[in-house]
């Protein structure tokens, strides 16, 4: 998202208006969900997407007449052949589209999306929040909780929350914090850690051998750290997530020993299932729960039959995708 705000901001500074497209609610089979955004520029060129096809290329069509206009609109397209407002399409669901006109250079509209894009970059918690009054946008704030603390607590959710699609509030969670916490350097962390870059992840990595904790192998990671793993030096928070990818079993029990009571909302490690239940038998004689361990994600990642380093990574990346989702993933087989 922070390259959506980034677009954004860089066309209202050069003196360009623009429309910022956004999905305010969805129902049955639909490409995208409410809350998916997409800003349109006076030549036609757009940023993000809210799903593609006929009704990302309507939205397009209508945007250049708000653009052309500078007045809000507001959309309901259905995904059925034939009937009002239908797009020709058979995937039987329903969307509204709000169409909000940007002026350019528009000092208070700049500063909420600067905090946005900070607050992407920094992988902190953010949401844009806007006020609805037949359909227009009429007040529109952003950024984190402290800064939105006088709204509604309601609308500070993990996911968006449309009040009232005509006259109301719509807020949209525009930035998850949770640091990835990778403990191991090896291939497979490499590619973890650029596969979750794009995907809005912010990584810290982990290791005690000095030639593997080396920065270069992780250009796109927050922090790379020289450490023991029978004493590590991380700060896990609530938000966080734990990724188990040492060079082995003795190293992977000694991370979890410290990290299975951290409260994080993911845990998971990578290994055999020999290797992960002589593992899950040490920590039980430890004095750890069954109910404990059963919340390690172990084997890590969905079960899409990956081999490759980047094959796990993908398989690992999209678990994580599922849990910041709140969507409950399926274990590996």
């Amino acid at each position: 998202m922070q390259s959506f705000w980034n677009t954004l901001i860089r066309a209202l500074e050069n003196g360009q208006s623009a429309c910022l497209v956004s999905l305010l609610s969805s129902s049955g089979s639909t490409p995208r969900g409410a809350g998916a955004m997409m800003a349109v520029l006076p030549d036609g060129s757009a940023a993000g997407t809210i799903g593609g096809g006929n009704v990302e290329y309507q939205s397009q069509l209508l945007a250049a007449e708000v653009l052309r206009t500078g007045q809000d609109a507001l959309r309901q397209y259905r995904f059925v052949q034939g009937g009002e407002r239908s797009l020709g399409m058979v995937c039987g669901g329903d969307v509204s589209v709000q169409l909000q006109y940007i002026p350019a250079g528009d000092a208070a509209v700049l500063a909420v999306f600067h905090a946005l894009a900070e607050a992407c970059a920094r992988g902190q918690n953010a949401w844009l929040v806007r006020r609805l009054e037949g359909g227009r946008v009429v007040s529109m704030t952003g950024g984190g909780a402290q800064a939105l603390s006088s709204l509604p607590r309601e609308l500070l959710s993990a996911r968006p929350v449309l009040t009232d699609e005509e006259n109301g509030w719509f807020s949209v969670p525009v930035s998850q914090g949770g640091l990835v916490h990778i403990f191991g350097a090896g291939h497979v962390s490499r590619a973890l850690a650029a596969a979750l870059h794009p995907l809005d992840f912010h990584c810290a990595v982990y290791d005690d051998r000095a030639e593997f904790a080396d920065p270069v192998f992780f250009p796109t990671a927050e922090r790379v750290s020289l450490c023991s793993f029978e004493k590590l030096d991380a700060d896990i928070a609530p938000e966080d997530y734990v990724v188990v990818m040492t060079r082995g079993h003795q190293a992977d029990y000694e991370v979890l020993t410290q990290t299975l009571r951290s409260g994080a909302r993911y845990l998971g490690c990578i290994g055999s299932r020999p290797k992960l239940a002589l593992c899950r038998e040490r920590l039980l004689a430890q004095g750890f729960t069954a109910e404990e361990y059963a919340a390690v994600h172990a084997p890590i990642g969905l079960a899409i039959g990956a081999q490759t380093p980047e094959e796990i990574a993908v398989a690992v990346a999209a678990e994580l995708i599922a849990v910041r989702a709140g969507v409950q993933p399926p274990r590996s087989a």
